[in-house]
């Protein structure tokens, strides 16, 4: 559902912002071209698909990718994928679209992202499928697995031909959710995927990635050669010693700050400086059963506990006392409490969950996004998003990498992925105020974007209703904030469209003047800015 349910079938060209783009139910490619504020010009076919809607079962939407000015990626969502030459599609002419690659994927698939670009003077394409595929080792879990699709087409013509394009490396991602954000970076050097579960390639042209084994993360743990314990006053120390030593043998040394014990011919079994000062001529030891040694020794100072024994030497175990593992017990008991309120006498109760709005939650599962190199096919930067909510992708600038927008505590803030920058590889570029809060409360949101220049951003319910959230502007009139008592200098306006129809809403893209919403049955423009 969340991989196919929430498709936005709409396409915005960014190469031609007064362009739109959507396949409808026939298979038709339809191209739509604003002539006045809102006035569209007729849909245009621009390509036809010819498959048989009988032939896949599990058949889903057809997607389309804009890949450049004058190519186009399409899937037909029945497992064929087709890479279209558009020639250039906003200069009036009204050519249709040849495909000049097609492909049986196998499996149905929607692209999520294409490039083009030329490499070593060769015209190549990168398609990103995403694909969802029952897993029969999935047992515990949703019994489907999640795999992105990553093909390399190149035209492999020699001279005099222009139309030969071949498939010349394939590689295939596997995580256990549906990734928020998928984008092939320019050139095709790597990828970035954010996703709450992580992803990892598992296949490349069908042969298993060897993945090395995973280095260790902490040394062996060795028996500890002494255990210790401590009161208010003093400290006992038990020492593992070889069987049979007698007291000739021991060589023990004791200052005030400095402990040295072991056994003759034998490296020191404890030696350093101590945590605190004691008291050399009140502390003893003693020989236990022949096999251990009992070392007790006197604090100088009653009172405060020791963190460690001998500073910075970890071959020792601290053993907690029944009574001081009472004390701290008793101490944490409003922690572990199953009450509600498991310390009364507390004057403030403790915060209690159903109180929370439904804006003040966050995802339970925690997000990453991870840049992945093209050739080692390893993650190079990996970013844990924690609690900083996916909320829309944008196409800013068709060179770049899309954008993507997060939500910082109330604020939404849109990054630029810039992937020939490693040291700063995601540009803070906008901040949207308050839209983290407000999208929140937004029950039946559907579809969240802004324009390109971040004038303004903007959300859509399943039905009906679209939201416009303006930056910030200057106030014409003088304004005062009566709470504060201070001038206000600036307003951010918000403003709401009601369509005059009854349809889910199926697609919505934004431009820096318009906001375009498709239904079932109509496209609806609204004239937001003025250039």
């Amino acid at each position: 559902m969340r991989a196919f349910g929430m498709y936005n079938y709409l396409h915005l060209d960014p190469w031609y912002e007064d362009s739109v783009l959507f396949v409808d139910c026939e298979g038709r490619v339809l191209s739509l071209t604003v002539t006045l504020d809102t006035a569209l010009g007729k849909p245009r076919e621009v390509y036809r698909l010819t498959t048989d809607s009988s032939r896949c079962e599990d058949r889903i939407c057809a997607s389309l990718s804009l890949t450049s000015a004058t190519w186009a990626a399409l899937c037909d969502g029945a497992g064929q994928l087709y890479l279209l030459r558009t020639g250039k599609r906003g200069d009036g002419s009204h050519m249709k679209w040849e495909p000049l690659f097609s492909e049986d994927t196998g499996e149905p698939s929607t692209v999520l992202h294409s490039i083009s670009h030329v490499k070593d003077g060769v015209h190549t394409i990168e398609v990103l499928l995403l694909r969802i595929q029952k897993d029969p080792q999935e047992t515990k879990g949703s019994g489907y697995s999640v795999s992105l699709e990553w093909i390399t087409v190149a035209n492999t013509a020699g001279h005099g031909e222009d139309k030969k394009y071949e498939v010349k490396k394939r590689r295939v991602l596997k995580g256990k959710s549906v990734p928020h954000y998928a984008a092939v970076e320019p050139k095709g050097k790597g990828l970035m995927v954010a996703s709450e579960k992580p992803f990892a390639f598992t296949h490349v042209d069908g042969r298993p990635v060897e993945l090395p084994d995973p280095e260790p993360m902490e040394v062996e743990k060795t028996d500890p050669i002494y255990f210790w314990q401590q009161t208010a006053e003093d400290i006992t120390v038990c020492v593992r010693m070889p069987e049979g030593v007698t007291k000739e043998e021991v060589q023990f040394t004791l200052t005030a700050d400095n402990i040295s014990l072991g056994v003759q011919s034998f490296p020191p079994l404890m030696e350093g400086q101590l945590y605190a000062s004691v008291d050399p001529e009140a502390s003893t030891w003693i020989i236990r059963d022949d096999k251990s040694l009992e070392v007790t020794l006197q604090k100088r100072s009653e009172g405060p506990m020791w963190s460690e024994l001998v500073m910075g030497d970890k071959r020792g175990e601290y053993v907690m006392s029944d009574e001081q593992a009472a004390l701290i017990h008793e101490r944490l008991t409003f922690l572990t409490s199953e009450d509600l309120n498991g310390n009364p006498e507390k004057d403030k109760s403790p915060c209690n969950s159903q109180e929370l709005e439904d804006c003040d939650g966050f995802p339970e599962d925690s997000s990453s996004l991870t840049h992945f190199d093209g050739e080692s096919l390893k993650p190079t930067q990996v970013v844990n998003l924690g609690s900083h909510q996916y909320l829309f992708t944008v196409d800013v600038n068709p060179s770049d990498m899309p954008c993507f927008c997060l939500r910082h505590d109330v604020d939404a803030l849109l990054w630029q992925p810039r992937p020939d920058q490693p040291s700063n590889m995601w540009e803070h570029v906008a901040t949207f105020n308050a839209l983290g809060y407000v999208q929140a409360s937004k029950r039946d949101k559907k579809f969240a974007t802004c324009a390109p220049n971040f004038s303004y951003a903007s959300l859509c319910e399943c039905l009906r209703r679209a939201f416009i959230y303006r930056q910030p502007t200057a106030m014409e009139t003088v304004l005062f904030n009566r709470k504060q008592g201070r001038q206000v200098g600036q307003v951010a306006k918000q403003q709401v469209a009601s369509l005059d129809s009854d349809k889910p809403i199926l697609g919505f893209r934004a431009t820096n003047e318009r906001l375009y919403l498709l239904t079932s049955s109509n496209l609806f423009v609204l004239k937001v800015n003025n250039d």
